[in-house]
Order: structure tokens, then sequence, then C-alpha cells
């Protein structure tokens, strides 16, 4: 049995029926010139050929001694896992989002590997989505991307098996002390180096917190958010919305104003915001705080979750769509100034500092008063060439995050190729309306061209 370090194993400790803590991915596929139509039956059947699941496919979560561990699942049932699903008529888009909001709002099988695959035909042009859906134990945004297109190939003719079947790439062994010595003496080098990093770490969250307010407005700390309609506890149902846009388009904009391509995507998601908490009368004075995970992992790095985060002021309450972006520039750039010199353990462990008062006030209804943040806004890098699944081109990718109780919407960005993907994952009940949301991104995106 392996164990599960803490922030792996805390997706686990939070989950409850109302809060499920697993993450998705909808990709929509176009199926090759001259495909039959039993090209998609025949692609499930030779899935289902691999009835053997590599690790991690192959873990499931058991509690003992008081910890999470992973162990390997004796008895895998690959039908499980595996699901073949066709959308009701007339096959658009809508059907097949409420499909999805549905299978994203139940919780997974703890005596299970904690994943799925749904194979979904039956779209009325013709085209195939894949909805894989991992629980955030197993897997951070970074590496289920990464684990899904280790699954496609640039070569259109090329054959994989699938995403389960495939053998986990290996980290070559450091030759600089001898194999069986550095065995022994790991968990004391170990130890050394996180307590070197942990304490600063911890020291940095907490000051976020207590520190006094920045002088510069764009200035964004924990408990400086206004209660807001998404900060409150939530239900056990989803929906999910998406919508693509150029990537060169997006890029163009910030050329102008000298922005990263992050910074546009956060100042249209504020715009969407602002115009969607201003039709349901409920836009605060005070700007809106996101919550921004970053990555810390490293190439050749697969599974768990190494992420930090920054908090970005998302100047909802600014009209000027071109003031708005400038505040959201200035907010990132402090945010990442100030984590610019900290290692990956630092990071991590000034990330779970500010955090860590998120349980309490959880608990005693105050993260409604004074939520930490508003909304989770993260950008999860995808494939930049075009990829193939069995000869399947990959077209269009949409990530699906997880809402929790005082976080009832989530924002996920994915790119593909030339295309960045907008997915909206929110409590149904706390966030009506959140088709909405698709049309003011829309109008976010045209009025910051105009000015």
């Amino acid at each position: 049995m392996k164990p599960l370090g803490p922030t792996d194993a805390m997706f686990l400790w939070l989950e409850h029926r109302r809060q499920p803590m697993h993450v998705g991915g909808l990709q929509l596929y176009t199926p090759p010139p001259g495909a039959g139509p039993d090209f998609i039956q025949e692609l499930v059947e030779s899935f289902r050929k691999h009835t053997e699941a590599c690790s991690p496919f192959n873990l499931r979560p058991q509690f003992k001694l008081g910890h999470w561990f992973w162990e390997e699942d004796e008895e895998f049932e690959l039908d499980y896992h595996l699901r073949h699903s066709a959308l009701p008529r007339p096959g658009r888009i809508r059907e097949l989002l409420a499909l999805v909001s549905r299978l994203h709002g139940t919780l997974m099988d703890r005596s299970r590997p904690l994943w799925e695959l749904h194979v979904i035909e039956g779209l009325a042009d013709g085209r195939l989505a894949v909805y894989v859906k991992v629980h955030h134990a197993l897997f951070d945004g970074v590496a289920a991307t990464r684990m899904l297109q280790s699954s496609l190939s640039e070569d259109p003719d090329e054959r994989k098996p699938p995403v389960w079947a495939q053998e986990p790439r290996r980290r070559a062994a450091k030759a600089s002390v001898p194999a069986a010595a550095r065995k022994l003496m790991q968990p004391l080098f170990d130890a050394v180096r996180m307590g070197k990093d942990l304490v600063p770490g911890i020291g940095s969250g907490l000051w976020e917190i207590v520190r006094s307010a920045h002088a510069n407005p764009a200035d964004a700390q924990p408990f400086h958010a206004p209660a807001t309609m998404f900060n409150v506890r939530i239900s056990g149902s989803r929906r999910f919305a998406a919508q693509s846009y150029s990537i060169q388009r997006l890029k163009k904009l910030g050329k102008r104003r000298g922005a990263t391509l992050n910074d546009v995507s956060l100042a249209i998601c504020a715009g969407a915001l602002r115009k969607y908490l201003l039709a349901h009368d409920a836009l605060p004075d005070k700007p809106l705080i996101a919550m921004v995970p970053v990555s810390i992992r490293g190439e050749g790095e697969e599974g768990g979750n190494q992420v930090s985060m920054i908090l970005a002021n998302l100047a909802t309450h600014i009209d000027d769509p071109a003031q708005r972006l400038a505040v959201i520039m200035q907010s990132t750039a402090q945010a990442k100034q100030r984590i610019a010199k900290m290692s990956k353990l630092q990071q991590m462990a000034q990330a779970a500092a500010m955090a860590t008062p998120l349980g309490a006030t959880m608990l005693t209804g105050q993260a409604g008063k004074h939520p930490i943040f508003n909304v989770v806004i993260s950008n999860v890098p995808g494939p930049r060439q075009p990829l193939y699944l069995n000869g399947l081109l990959l077209q269009e990718t949409y990530p699906i995050s997880i809402p929790f109780d005082y976080a009832a919407l989530n924002i996920t960005l994915n790119g593909c190729c030339d295309h960045l993907g907008f997915g909206y994952t929110a409590c149904r009940r706390s966030v009506p309306g959140l088709q909405r949301m698709l049309d003011y991104t829309q109008e976010s995106l045209e009025e910051l061209e105009a000015v």
C-alpha cells in the first residue's frame, strides 16, 4: 500500500454527498473520412479488450490506522469504469451538457478505482463525445490533462492502448548516491528538506492573512472578498456550460494592452461575472476575489496534486473594461512576485496556510459572510498540436471542476490547439441560469475588443 500525501488525502476528507471532489473533462472528436456506422461501436469494443488496468487506474483508496492509502484492486472490473451511452434526439450540445451535468453530480464508488470514462454518441453533427471523470485525490488538473494526452497521438493512423492500459512512465534514478544508501537515508533527507521549506511557506501564508491592506487598490488578500450569491452552502446537483474562443483572438487583445493570455482570460471572466451579478441585482460594491491555482508540477512528474495558488482582484466594481483589465494585471503581477522566489514546497505550504481558516469558517457559517475568495478560476494548458484518438480528431476540450460549500461556481479554462475552452461548473440550485454565463462571456470579450 502507498500512503496518500496530505494534499491528495484532503480531497477524500472534504468529500460528502453535496460536495463530490472529482474533476472531469469533456472532449469532442470528429470521426475520420469514410468512417462507417459501426466505427464508434468498434472503437468501444477495441477498448474493452484491455481488461487489465495499470497504476494508478488499478488503485482504490483504503482508510487504515487513521490515514488514507492506495491499494491495488484485486477485483478490477473494466465494465464498471468504461461506459457507452447515446444522447436523446435531437442530439444537440444542449442534450450533451445536460447529460454531463448529471454524470458530474454523482459520487464515485470508493470501493473501486476512482475513475470513469464515458463514450457518448448520438450528436447530430456526427461527432463523438468522451467524458472522463477522475477523483482529485488521484490527479490534479495538469496531471489529468497530461494523462489524457498520453492516450492520443499526432499520427491519425496510430492505434494506442486506452489510457488505463498504458504503463506509467518511470523516472530515471539519480546516480549520485548508491541506491541502497539512498533508500535508507531518503526519509531523513525528505524531513530536513521539507522542514527547511515548510516553515517559511507557512509563515508567508499566515502573513498574507494578517498583514494590513496594501495601499495599492489592486491588492488581493484572504478574507477581503465580499459576500456574494456564490458564497453559500451548495446542493449535490451540478450544471455545466462551456464555450471556446480563438487563442489568437485573445492574444491579439492582450498584445494591445500588454497583458498575458491569463490576464485577458481573467478579465473576460470578470466581465461575465459582473454582468451575471447585475442581472440578479447582486453585484457587491467591493471587487470579487478569485482563487487562481498555479501548477508547480515539473516535467515528467505524474499523478497526485502539485499546486499552489494566488489571489486575484477581479475589479468587478469597475464598469470600464479597460480599467478592469489594468487592475487585474496589477493584482496578478503582485501575487506572482510574492511567490516567485519560493521553492515548490514553500509555495504549497503558503497556499495551505492561507486556506487553513477555510474549514473553521465553513463549519461556523462565517465563510458566507467573510469568504477567503469568491470564485475559483484556473487555466490548464492543453495540447498545442492536432491529436487523434485512434483516428478521431480532437476538436474541442472542456474542463469540468469542483464547486464546494461557499464557492458554488468554478471556472476552468483549457486550451486545445488554437482554441481556449471556458468551462463553467456550478451548483444547480445556487447559481441559476448558468447558461447565461456563456452570453455574458461573449459580451465581455466583445467589450474588451471595442475599447
